[in-house]
């Protein structure tokens, strides 16, 4: 097996979840990467879809925004942002991406800012687009580093619902029922949801890596399957493909 890196092994993971057919709504960066590299290998009819309005584009490398004109190459349609959002609101869109600086344990996100959001000690990007895909997506992803203070027990802003306050609370809140966070990976572990509380648990560890310190990492407690599974490494053929197809120049790998 060919040596990888932590995003290889993150972007490697996230593609095998896409299933050839979905529909997936990306940014840029791994989460383009992982939908990139699902297309050309296991999934080669994924619909990939940009909040700028791509929509299934023939992707010739990798784009460095979501409004680059590679996200509009060879594309079913070249449509704009509103039509992105009306084909999440309409259930059209199976997966998302998304990311942020907090993350709590019901998957509730901030991309907003550090501290008092009136006198912050950092200030973000804020939402864009992660609101609206985060809300109305049937299944919400992350990719991120993991660390306890990117893994917290109380966000400083909430930007994009996840499971808000776990259990039924999102069905309540008026969200789309069904939807909502699905995934999370890490450079450590894969975490999903247990079915009734909505907390965060891990169900795969990545190679070298164990619970305790996925917990060790992480500012809240994690949950964790009975018999946890072993993430299987990236594919030599998956990192051909990623490194000389997808992302020759490392921009996204070379982190």
């Amino acid at each position: 097996m060919t040596e990888y890196n932590d995003m290889e092994l993150m972007i490697s993971v996230a593609a095998r979840e896409l299933e050839d057919g979905a529909t997936v709504g990306v940014g840029t960066g791994a989460p383009c990467a992982a939908a990139m590299l699902a297309q050309k290998t296991n999934s080669p009819n994924l619909v990939i879809l940009f909040e700028a309005g791509g929509l299934k584009p023939e992707l010739p490398e990798m784009p460095i925004s979501v409004g680059d004109s590679r996200t509009f190459y060879r594309a079913a349609m070249a449509g704009s942002m509103c039509d992105a959002m009306e084909a999440c609101s309409k259930g059209f869109v199976d997966y998302t991406f998304l990311g942020g600086a907090q993350i709590d344990m019901y998957g509730n996100l901030n991309s907003t800012v550090i501290g008092d959001q009136n006198k912050p000690k950092v200030r973000f990007p804020g939402s864009g687009g992660a609101n609206d895909f985060g809300s109305l997506c049937w299944r919400m992803m992350v990719l991120t580093p993991q660390n306890s203070h990117r893994f917290v027990e109380k966000l400083d802003f909430l930007t994009t619902p996840g499971w808000l306050e776990g259990g039924d609370s999102r069905e309540k809140s008026g969200l789309p029922l069904g939807a909502g966070p699905y995934k999370i990976i890490t450079n450590m572990a894969v975490m999903d949801f247990e079915p009734e509380s909505k907390r965060m648990r891990v169900i795969s560890t990545h190679p070298g890596f164990s619970f305790a310190a996925a917990q060790e990492n992480c500012g809240f407690e994690l949950l964790q399957l009975p018999k946890m599974a072993d993430t299987q490494p990236p594919t030599n053929e998956e990192l051909r493909v990623l490194r000389e197809e997808v992302d020759p120049y490392r921009y996204v790998i070379g982190r």
